[in-house]
């Protein structure tokens, strides 16, 4: 069966790349959990992978490094389904959401400058709004 994932457009993890394991789940489910291995656990090796360049295996070890192990793999485990094909598609879904996070290159933000009349208007703004505070703490005295 063809295991190959799908991150973005040109990165597509191979499935040799991929070490999927199953055991068995914890939790409720009666007797049926004593004998199913349903839990899924996916390892991938962020620093032996072929498929990214230098530039972002960099990035996804700085990133997942909380989430990776000593040897740089990353290990998704899901035992969320008492199926285990819904419980393999669903780490495999998981893996490659943490690559797309870990991926990601936000924008440079650019600097703006406010101008001149925007800043004279809401000052004027703030001078009106203080003005009418005043009048309306004003005491009014009945002599």
């Amino acid at each position: 069966m063809n295991n190959n994932v799908s991150v973005k457009n040109s990165i597509v993890i191979p499935d040799h790349e991929l070490e999927i394991t199953t055991s068995r789940s914890g939790g409720p489910g009666g007797q049926h959990v004593n004998k199913t291995n349903s839990r899924i656990t996916v390892r991938w090796s962020v620093k032996n992978t072929n498929i990214l360049n230098e530039e972002q295996k960099e990035r996804v070890l700085q990133k997942l490094h909380t989430r990776l192990t000593n040897e740089g793999d990353l290990i998704i485990h899901n035992s969320s389904s008492r199926s285990q094909l819904k419980n393999k598609e669903l780490a495999l879904a998981q893996l490659v959401q943490e690559i797309r996070k870990a991926l990601h290159v936000p924008k440079k933000r650019t600097a703006t400058r406010i101008s001149k009349s925007i800043k004279e208007a809401r000052l004027q703004t703030k001078t009106h709004r203080s003005m009418i505070k005043q009048i309306r703490s004003k005491k009014i005295h009945y002599d």
